[in-house]
């Protein structure tokens, strides 16, 4: 759990702090520090605050949910990246984003959330969702994004992208140029 809290909180301060609210303007380490440690003590917070109500739920079901999670979010996106030479960036984007919101979507619908004895919420019964693990519609349908982002998107140059890119990572063609930049 640290390591995640220390990889979020600098990701919050680096990335998002530094690279998106302060695009423009220069940022002291001890900014981006005070940054990192208010992102920390606020997703510590979150952690406890969402973690109270799954206390009673088994840990090892709630990493197979995660991991579900995970995957209809990212594992599209990689796969497509990887082997479709015209994967471009609303197809990434409505993979990743399809994918999370459906898994996300499916788990507040379902038993995981309500309706059975060891729902987080057994006394009220809105699960319209079947099954307790979204993976098996959400990842399907985080594919399915992907394709129709990609061949309903106008990036004609995304070919040409994907070859100088597979070229450069199996040659390191370009990296001393990068790095004396």
């Amino acid at each position: 759990m640290a390591g995640l809290t220390l990889a979020s909180s600098s990701s919050v301060a680096h990335d998002l702090y530094k690279g998106v609210i302060k695009k423009d303007q220069p940022v002291s380490e001890k900014d981006e520090v005070r940054v990192a440690r208010i992102a920390a003590f606020a997703i510590g917070a979150v952690a406890i605050a969402l973690s109270i109500p799954a206390q009673r739920l088994n840990i090892a079901f709630l990493v197979a949910l995660a991991f579900a999670v995970a995957a209809s979010a990212n594992l599209p996106a990689i796969l497509y990246n990887m082997f479709w030479r015209r994967f471009n960036t609303r197809g990434a984007t409505w993979s990743i984003y399809g994918g999370l919101i459906s898994a996300v979507g499916l788990v507040l619908l379902s038993p995981v959330m309500s309706g059975a004895p060891t729902s987080m919420f057994p006394d009220s019964d809105w699960a319209i969702f079947p099954l307790n693990n979204p993976g098996i519609v959400s990842i399907p349908l985080g594919f399915l994004l992907g394709f129709i982002g990609t061949i309903s998107s106008r990036e004609p140059e995304a070919e040409d992208r994907f070859t100088e890119l597979e070229v450069r990572a199996l040659t390191g063609a370009g990296a001393e140029s990068a790095v004396h930049h």
